[in-house]
């Protein structure tokens, strides 16, 4: 029986957009993994599930829809491949997917060698207040995300999991493939340059 090929098949549908699914709980989650391992119709159930979220991680990396889709593609072509393998460490599985999306974004990098800018405009939801605050916000947003940027690519990856996707520090462990104080002393790192860089260019801004 070729699990992988009517796997891959299962999910395929050419639909740009999915609504997450609400969150499952550890014990549904945990059987519809061990069903994936031998039943393909399980997998899409998984692919389903959290197709969104790692798309939306990738993008974050990549800033461009069609090597997000591709490099998504890939990380759940891996998952297949690797399900049967998958051992429940009492971590949530979409740990092991970011471990997944983290190196096959890395693997990218690797081959693409970018040498554009990317682009720091990121989406974030605002309510109540008028359109100069809004503005404020997003200009003030697009400046923290663009000199994320230009942070050591590992502490690129920290704050984004930990801000952007609002993962706990022992997943984010697990994902990168490093110790939860590793993990810490990343975002402590990131964050404190982000203030040095920030409080920077504003000072530069009134000198201006």
């Amino acid at each position: 029986m070729d699990v992988t090929g009517s796997a891959v098949r299962s999910f395929e549908p050419a639909e740009r957009e999915r609504s997450l699914s609400p969150p499952p709980s550890r014990d549904d989650e945990r059987e519809l993994v061990e069903r994936a391992k031998y039943e393909p119709p399980a997998f899409g159930e998984l692919y389903d599930r959290y197709f969104l979220q790692i798309y939306k991680f990738v993008y974050s990396r990549v800033h461009d829809q069609a090597i997000a889709e591709d490099v998504t593609s890939d990380v759940f072509l891996k998952a297949l491949r690797g399900i049967g393998r998958y051992q429940d460490t009492g971590r949530p599985f979409s740990a092991w997917l970011y471990q997944i999306a983290v190196n096959a974004v890395a693997d990218r990098f690797r081959a693409a060698r970018p040498t554009e800018d990317l682009d720091a405009q990121h989406d974030i939801s605002v309510g109540g207040p008028g359109l100069e605050e809004m503005a404020a916000q997003r200009d003030r947003m697009g400046r923290i995300w663009a000199q994320v940027e230009t942070l050591p690519r590992q502490q690129q990856i920290a704050l984004v999991l930990k801000f952007q996707e609002d993962m706990k520090i022992e997943d984010i462990a697990l994902a990168m493939g490093k110790t939860a104080g590793a993990v810490k002393l990343l975002i402590h790192r990131g964050v404190s340059r982000l203030r040095l860089n920030l409080a920077h260019g504003e000072l530069e801004e009134v000198q201006a």
